[in-house]
């Protein structure tokens, strides 16, 4: 029993949870197709920040804004596999979409510019959809 709590302790490590966040980010990012200025701006990071942030060896620091975007991105992406076949699942935040929060734009360009708030939004879009709301 003393070792789980151990391991569980060790998990809680804010080195550890960045480094899980940035690989399930960066292997996001790939599925999506999304371009290094793309994946960099919705973790709001620096291009070259990004490229850093991807290799294993990281060490830097992800504040507690990036740490919640990269987490509702993946959320996202969850919930379009959940919800959507292929290839839809991994094209529909890269396309124009007409519905409510898109104005026609592309969900990855109106979640860079419009930041956390409007990721939070497409992920709670995306769960009233697959919830049947």
């Amino acid at each position: 029993m003393e070792d789980a709590m151990y391991v569980a302790e060790k998990i809680r490590e804010p080195a550890q949870i960045n480094a899980v966040a940035l690989k399930a980010y960066a292997r996001v990012a790939d599925a999506w197709g999304l371009s290094l200025k793309e994946a960099a701006g919705l973790a709001d990071m620096s291009e070259s920040t990004w490229k850093r942030a991807k290799k294993p060896a990281f060490a830097g620091e992800l504040t507690k804004d990036q740490l919640l975007r990269l987490s509702a991105v993946i959320g996202i992406y969850k919930s379009l596999e959940l919800y959507f076949s292929e290839p839809l699942a991994r094209s529909w935040f890269t396309r124009p979409n007409t519905g409510p929060l898109f104005g026609g734009s592309r969900p990855v360009d109106t979640a860079i510019d419009g930041g956390l708030p409007q990721i939070l939004a497409v992920r709670s879009y995306l769960d009233a959809l697959r919830g049947g709301a």
